[in-house]
């Protein structure tokens, strides 16, 4: 369901030299797995006779112990509906070769050999395997396995198999090492997610060198990679064997075994093939690549079934736009507010150095004045280069006021305070609009009139108008055409209402500017509004914005899914169940995904025409880069979908 995958990554107890006592725990674990749900189970390296038999490997008794005991594995595979992947030595010709075997339903569908054989430092194969390359042979005779199944083994490193919806190929070891490694042209030609065969030994620093490594391979190859490596049976003479197992998406690590040197265990989680087949789809120099094209794959179809898993083993984090370790989320924040600072650093280094910027004591301004602060230190230039105004109308409280002047003083740039209630007071008369009719209309009086002001006091002083708007309101068209959704660079364009927040307290954890902390800290823990109707009887804010068109959370959780990989509204809706399983029942999700997908469509006429903005993340609202939609698009299809739902 929603192309889910589930994988599992096996690292069997071995003995060295008995084939069978290692495929006796290869069917327990298999058994074991494959009731977890797993579709595919992959095993390590050379696993069925052990991968340290050294010269054993050319004695006729363990290489025909090894063929019986793949037979019989073959025979296994029908108790269970999932394609195991298992390594072994496989004599064709007058060669022996190290050899991935794909079995599923009681068959051997094909076999792959290792394409790259190590002769360096602790490695000697070449001395037992042949390379792929040898080989001219493109089938076995399944009589090798004592197996009477009527159609040859497809043999090589051409092969590609499909199954459960998904198409993979395999790499052995090494494989993966090599400065052009046949994962890379298996996926060109088609594969999802790669499968490693290995038996990697441990090393003071190769723990972190094989997780960058099989995270890179995966992000290079846009595809899903499963790592399974011999574990702490193998021989112990010279080296020791870890049984590391991992899996990764896309550069990400979905698992990965933390538990140090051991075996007999097994990771199982699910891919996202989905998530895959999108940024596939989008990146048009994944399929551009004439260079290296791609050889011809033969294709070997293994199951028809569509994938049954209900990715509940994929890893959903409820805040994507947010690190959640503290340390990440700290060196993310810190890099995005020089991006930020840097983006208007250059913006002024052709307008002037004369940033105007209103300031009202809520999160976003705040980080835009932060931001102006942190490209002046930069520059080098006085903080009263930046030209600060707050400007109280109807709704604005003391606590957001006094926030603004005080954040103000303490950063030490110029300031001013215009009121601006009599203006619009002016501004109602005019249009012959009751001043107690506190409706849309009377809102945009005073977001228009505070953008005006600010527009033609930067054009008195020479300068420019930092806008304050973050990607959540530009996806919500929570902001009043031509008034805060306008000005002349917005530093917030591409941060998400999530993030704003860890971004100020990235700030204060840094100490930029330490002399505003305790302004900064009421200003996180004041309530989020636009501050555009009057205040209660107590003079406390009493327009409060999650109120009214919901949870940021949810909202940022709805686009990112939505922008960054087309996901459909519900497959959206079943990741916020999951992630949101404590916080919002699925009927108050169903209702605010409605309201966004509703606000996203119906307010792309503000996106289509904003100001200059640097982006900072995988997903943005450019006009101009990441987000091209006519405006009189319909949500019809997507608001069907979610109704559906309802029924």
């Amino acid at each position: 369901m929603y192309d889910y995958l589930r994988v599992a990554a096996c690292v069997p107890k071995v003995k060295i030299g008995d084939p069978s006592f290692n495929i006796g725990y290869i069917r327990e674990q298999a058994q074991k797995a494959a009731a977890d749900g797993a579709q595919i189970l992959l095993f390590p390296e050379l696993c069925v006779s052990a991968y340290s038999c050294a010269d054993l490997f050319f004695q006729y008794s363990l290489q025909d112990a090894c063929r019986q005991a793949v037979g019989s594995l073959a025979s296994f595979s029908k108790k269970i509906p999932a394609v195991l992947i298992v390594g072994a030595p496989v004599r064709l010709g007058n060669h022996l070769y190290n050899c991935a075997i794909v079995l599923h339903g009681g068959k051997i569908h094909g076999i792959v050999p290792k394409t790259y054989i190590p002769n360096y430092g602790e490695y000697y194969e070449a001395r037992w395997f042949a390379p792929a390359c040898s080989c001219k042979e493109k089938e076995m005779d399944p009589s090798y396995f004592l197996l009477s199944q009527e159609e040859a083994i497809p043999f090589g490193t051409d092969l590609l198999f499909q199954a459960y919806g998904a198409t993979f190929g395999v790499e052995i070891c090494e494989d993966l090492w090599a400065p052009l490694p046949p994962s890379t042209l298996a996926a060109l030609g088609g594969a999802e997610l790669i499968l490693n065969l290995s038996a990697s030994n441990e090393t003071i620093g190769k723990r972190e060198y094989r997780h960058s490594l099989l995270s890179h391979q995966s992000a290079a190859a846009i595809c899903g990679y499963c790592y399974a490596s011999a574990g702490w049976g193998e021989s112990s003479t010279d080296l020791i064997f870890g049984g590391y197992t991992g899996m990764f998406e896309n550069g990400v690590c979905l698992a990965e075994n933390t538990k140090g040197i051991c075996d007999g265990d097994y990771t199982v989680c699910d891919f996202d093939l989905e998530k895959l087949r999108a940024d596939r789809q989008k990146r048009n120099t994944y399929h551009a690549n004439p260079q290296t094209a791609a050889p011809s794959f033969r294709k070997i179809f293994l199951s028809d079934r569509e994938s049954a898993s209900d990715g509940s083993l994929y890893p959903v984090e409820k805040l994507p736009f947010v690190p959640a370790n503290k340390n990440d989320r700290l060196s993310r924040c810190l890099s995005i507010f020089e991006m930020q600072a840097m983006g208007l650093l250059r913006r002024c280094e052709v307008v002037g150095y004369r940033p105007v910027i209103g300031v009202s004591g809520g999160l976003d301004s705040t980080l835009a004045l932060l931001v102006c602060a942190f490209a002046m230190k930069k520059a080098g230039k006085p903080m009263s280069e930046i030209t600060a105004l707050t400007l109280p109308c109807f709704g604005t409280t003391g606590r957001t006021h006094g926030n603004a002047v005080a954040l103000m003083e303490k950063l030490g740039v110029s300031s001013l305070e215009i009121d601006i209630k009599e203006a619009c007071t002016l501004h109602c008369r005019d249009i012959d609009h009751p001043q107690d009719a506190f409706d849309v209309t009377y809102e945009n009086i005073q977001a228009r009139e505070r953008t005006q002001v600010l527009m033609d006091y930067a054009c008195k002083i020479g300068g420019f108008v930092v806008g304050t708007g973050d990607l959540s309101e530009l996806a919500l068209g929570w902001c009043t055409y031509n008034a805060d959704h306008m000005s002349m660079y917005g530093v917030n364009a591409s941060i998400p209402k999530t993030l704003i927040r860890w971004m100020i307290e990235s700030v204060m954890e840094h100490e930029l500017f330490p002399q505003a902390d305790e302004v900064l800290r009421d200003i996180l823990a004041t309530p989020i509004s636009p501050e555009l109707l009057p205040p209660d009887e107590k003079g406390q804010i009493s327009q409060q914005t999650e109120e009214l068109i919901g949870p940021y959370a949810l909202h940022d959780f709805f686009l990112y899914y939505m922008l960054r990989f087309g996901f459909s509204p519900d497959k959206i809706y079943s990741l916020a169940v999951r992630a949101f399983a404590e916080d919002f029942s699925p009927k108050t999700i169903l209702h605010w995904e409605k309201v966004f997908y509703r606000r996203f469509f119906s307010q792309q006429l503000k996106r289509s025409c904003l100001p200059d903005g640097v982006k900072v993340g995988s997903v943005a609202l450019s006009p101009r880069g990441d987000w091209r939609m006519p405006s009189d698009a319909s949500a019809h299809l997507w608001l069907e979908i979610l109704n559906d739902m309802d029924a």
